[in-house]
């Protein structure tokens, strides 16, 4: 039903191994899609939308490659998401009224755009770090 996009998936990889490496530490593309298992290629223009939106940082040169640009702790998951996708919306009516045929006689756009809220919420309200601190066991259960 609801999926997130893989750039998005790609995003989220790459800034929680970034945060794992320590602070200042410059990582390259390769060497994360390496680790990771993803696309070099995909996950490049993912760390360009990270770097537009200031979560990373690029450092040019022989040695370069990209680092986190905060704190882990001031990272959310929303930042990520945000930065990636743009602003999440459920329907489209979040996104442009005049595309739904049905919006004046929805019944259920009201829940649908409290569970937006709520997902956003939960997305806003856990960081990089608290993702990485979170039990294995509970990440392995979503």
């Amino acid at each position: 039903m609801l999926q997130v996009s893989r750039k998005f998936e790609y995003g989220l990889h790459a800034a929680a191994y970034l945060a794992t490496k320590g602070s200042g530490r410059v990582v390259t593309v390769k060497e994360m899609a390496d680790v990771i298992g993803f696309s070099q290629e995909f996950l490049s223009k993912a760390m360009q939308s990270m770097k537009k939106a200031g979560i990373t940082e690029s450092v040019q040169g022989v040695k370069g490659g990209y680092r986190l640009a905060r704190k882990p702790s001031e990272i959310t998951i929303a930042d990520i998401g945000i930065a990636i996708e743009g602003k999440p919306h459920l329907t489209r009516c979040a996104v442009k009224i005049t595309s739904c045929e049905i919006f004046d006689q929805c019944a259920y756009r009201g829940y649908m755009n409290s569970l937006q809220e709520r997902i956003q919420g939960l997305l806003s309200a856990t960081t990089i770090a608290e993702l990485l601190t979170e039990p294995e066991d509970e990440r392995d259960s979503g």
